[in-house]
């Protein structure tokens, strides 16, 4: 891996805050950690937050907390932000929905971090055939109420689940990229007053070559990532893209000097595809 010791200066950035239904507020792009050790999360966190990223997305599943944090604690500790200033979220694994093992994952997870609250924190997974889903979010609840959560959302969710909570999320976080577009949960978070965040922005990038994206990204003279990513962001959703390449890290943030036209939302609207979903079906997945 290319290393990330090279100091840069926080930019301004441009980057918008979005708020959400419990009066907290959630900047409009972060940097998602998935698949990064512990090392190179630390390094990489560092480096985010040092561009000018004050948003942070983990899992107590991405085994990588502590390095999450240790990357937050380097950046405080050099004085190049401030903890308050930073948007930290985790989740909760599906085997942890009963309610003294929510509590128990939501001490792990700040042990690990080394906070002394999150964020937010997200129920990662419905699964309904659990049953669990409901209690687990209540639970959640409580520890907002106790200080230990700022907001409660949840991941992967769907209208029928959705429909089962106490309370409105104020997050709900799912696959989405321009060959799945989400656009029928994207409405039914909306007239909620959910806000729609997307994990693998990118859609693992397998689509960029040749794609109308591309052509886009070389009329504009920017990357195809900055293009999808501006797309998200222009459609009002939360994205979080992950790297562990600086030059990428870098790229991937860089998407404030620009704007997308109609016609270019139009044209990237019409690359989806009915098999364009990567990851597991939530109505599906842990419910085999």
């Amino acid at each position: 891996m290319t290393t990330l010791d090279l100091k840069y200066d926080a930019a301004t950035t441009g980057i918008a805050n979005v708020e959400m239904v419990d009066g907290n507020a959630i900047p409009i792009l972060g940097f998602g950690t998935y698949k990064l050790d512990d090392e190179q999360a630390r390094k990489s966190v560092r480096y985010a937050l040092e561009l000018g990223y004050r948003h942070i997305d983990t899992a107590s599943l991405y085994g990588n907390e502590r390095g999450v944090g240790q990357g937050i604690a380097d950046a405080v500790a050099a004085n190049v932000v401030k903890r308050e200033d930073i948007f930290v979220t985790t989740k909760v694994w599906n085997d942890a929905q009963e309610t003294a093992a929510t509590r128990e994952s939501m001490q792990a997870s700040l042990e690990r971090l080394g906070l002394d609250y999150v964020d937010l924190m997200l129920v990662h997974w419905p699964v309904a055939k659990q049953g669990t889903f409901g209690q687990c979010f209540d639970t959640l609840l409580e520890l907002k109420r106790e200080g230990l959560i700022r907001s409660v959302g949840v991941a992967n969710f769907y209208p029928e689940v959705l429909d089962q909570l106490s309370e409105v999320p104020v997050v709900n976080q799912i696959e989405l990229h321009p060959q799945f577009p989400q656009d029928e949960q994207i409405a039914d978070d909306r007239r909620r007053g959910i806000v729609t965040q997307a994990w693998s922005p990118l859609g693992r990038a397998k689509y960029f070559e040749g794609s109308p994206i591309a052509e886009i990204a070389d009329r504009l003279g920017k990357t195809p990532a900055q293009v999808a990513i501006r797309w998200h962001l222009q459609r009002g959703i939360v994205a979080i893209p992950k790297s562990g390449t600086p030059s990428r890290i870098k790229e991937n943030f860089q998407v404030s000097d620009f704007e997308l036209t109609d016609e270019d939302m139009e044209t990237i609207a019409s690359m989806a595809r009915a098999d364009g979903r990567l990851s597991g079906d939530p109505r599906v997945f842990g419910n085999e």
